[in-house]
């Protein structure tokens, strides 16, 4: 049973605004789309408010998921984020992948089935290497990314470029942080170095910051304030209450979360974990299972306002979803 009543939906009470689009009837004429109702109710309830036009030709809302975690996260996506995507009118879904083969890595089975069910571009992290054989897929999907800053000549590539389903030209930019983490490249003047490449009629640009420590990624979001729409930070598995859009339009939070159980301890088997802290012995970890939950959010650009510093969009809201099974 897929129906939204198996679902609770733990968000903002926050109505939500209407989607952009033109749709063309003949040649030369065109009348705003409907494209999303104020408010969606659960499945089988009452819709409790009314359709609303907006009239912008590059509208962005952009579902972003956090760190997917074992067969639970999996599972859980494959189940409903189809219905999100068409509930919130969503443009384009980047989702973290590199816990997902057992909660460390990712194969190539595993990212072709993310890839199939609606996820546009994978992101990666620490774990991205885990599993070799991804390092033989890497150069061969270009919408798996691992982070930009590890040394050159690694497999694969951190950022991508593409268009999302409403036509506006995207890009995806995944970076690692250095502070408690392996010492690779500079995440900073890696971001430079990499948004010189992206050309000047993409409008809207991602940054997956994948970090351990809050100060490395707020550092990262003060110093892309401007230059890009979104600055989201992966790796803890904890979603932070900070999420906010900075002076020069770039929407932020330290850390998304992760979609996977949340019975455990950032994803593993508790007793497990808690076993490794008692004894400080070696151990296998297992994933977790109970209080599946689905951490994401839901970015929607200010498309009636000036562009950034860099030619962007600005980021007019960034708002925390996170979808539990009942």
């Amino acid at each position: 049973m897929h129906g939204l009543s198996r679902w609770r939906v733990a968000s903002s009470d926050k109505d939500d605004d209407a989607r952009a689009g033109q749709e063309s009837l003949t040649a030369g004429s065109w009348r705003p789309t409907i494209s999303e109702v104020h408010g969606l109710a659960l499945h089988g309830q009452a819709v409790r408010s009314i359709f609303v036009f907006r009239c912008s030709k590059e509208a962005m809302r952009v579902l972003f998921v956090g760190d997917i975690v074992g067969s639970p996260g999996r599972q859980i996506v494959r189940d409903r984020l189809a219905d999100i995507v068409a509930q919130r009118q969503v443009d384009l879904v980047i989702a973290n992948g590199e816990n997902s083969a057992s909660g460390f890595g990712i194969t190539p089975r595993l990212a072709e089935e993310l890839l199939k069910m609606g996820i546009d571009v994978l992101t990666g992290g620490n774990h991205s290497w885990d599993r070799k054989e991804i390092l033989e897929f890497l150069p061969h999907e270009p919408r798996l990314l691992r982070p930009a800053n590890f040394p050159e000549g690694n497999a694969g590539a951190g950022l991508f470029v593409g268009a999302a389903r409403n036509g506006v030209k995207y890009a995806v930019l995944n970076l690692q942080g250095r502070v408690f983490m392996t010492p690779i490249d500079d995440p900073f003047r890696k971001a430079d170095s990499e948004l010189a490449k992206i050309p000047a009629d993409v409008a809207f640009v991602f940054v997956d910051m994948h970090a351990e420590t809050t100060s490395e990624k707020i550092a990262m979001g003060w110093y892309l304030d401007g230059r890009v729409t979104a600055v989201v930070g992966t790796h803890t598995h904890v979603a932070t209450a900070d999420e906010r859009v900075l002076p020069q339009g770039t929407a932020y939070i330290t850390d998304v979360g992760m979609t996977g159980p949340h019975g455990g301890v950032i994803g593993m088997d508790r007793n497990g974990i808690i076993g490794k802290f008692l004894n400080g012995l070696p151990a296998r970890f297992e994933v977790a299972s109970g209080d599946v939950q689905m951490n994401c959010v839901l970015i929607e650009t200010d498309d009636e306002g000036p562009r950034n510093v860099a030619g962007s969009l600005r980021a007019r809201s960034i708002e925390r979803l996170r979808f539990c099974i009942d």
